[in-house]
């Protein structure tokens, strides 16, 4: 029986919006993906979430992925406050969930500056029972131990547990664990996978 769904956060209770974000800047389709090759799609992005490398070496690294746009990334660096964006339907979700009784957790790969400048964003997190943002703990998802951890820090038993993420790798690994996994593609959706497991909300 399924007692506590784990959610991500980016692209399941916030966007993810970096496209948005560095379009708003004035910058054309090629710049944008060279900015994104550089920085949010390359490896090294894991290590922004991972938050154990110094955030200037850590900027250097992605300069030296792309050297031409020095100037550019540094500038969609300086503050992140646009990258994430708020979902309408989070706190109805999460409401509607808890007053059916399950307990709510997060388990998401976020950055330091993330966490501090998008708090705006981050207006759901007092409505969950707990939770693991991987800078926290220099732990990242898909690795085995941010699962277990969470599962240790509260107490939960895996196979009372089904994991959200929109990134299949993180949920093939919360399966692994002994978790049932949702791939998350919209609201609707997980709503109607989440019956399966006998979690009932409003669509």
């Amino acid at each position: 029986m399924i007692r506590n769904i784990v959610f991500d956060i980016g692209n399941v209770l916030a966007g993810f919006n970096w496209r948005e974000y560095y379009e708003s800047f004035g910058y054309g389709p090629e710049i944008t993906e060279r900015l994104a090759r550089a920085t949010v799609l390359n490896p090294l992005w894991g290590e922004f979430d991972r938050g154990a490398m110094d955030e200037e070496v850590l900027l250097g690294k992605f300069i030296e992925n792309d050297p031409e746009l020095e100037q550019e990334i540094r500038t969609v660096r300086e503050n992140i406050h646009d990258m994430l964006g708020r979902y309408d339907y989070a706190i109805p979700w999460l409401q509607g969930l808890k007053a059916e009784g399950f307990r709510l957790y997060f388990l998401s790969n976020f950055s330091r500056r993330a966490h501090e400048e998008c708090a705006h964003v981050l207006d759901f997190l007092p409505l969950m029972d707990g939770g693991i943002l991987s800078y926290q703990e220099k732990i990242i998802k898909p690795e085995p131990a941010i699962y277990r951890l969470l599962m240790e820090r509260y107490g939960l038993r895996a196979q009372e547990c089904v994991f959200l993420d929109d990134t299949p790798q993180n949920v093939e690994e919360a399966v692994r664990q002994g978790m049932a996994g949702i791939v998350f593609r919209s609201r609707e959706q997980a709503v109607k996978e989440l019956q399966k497991f006998g979690v009932t909300t409003v669509l």
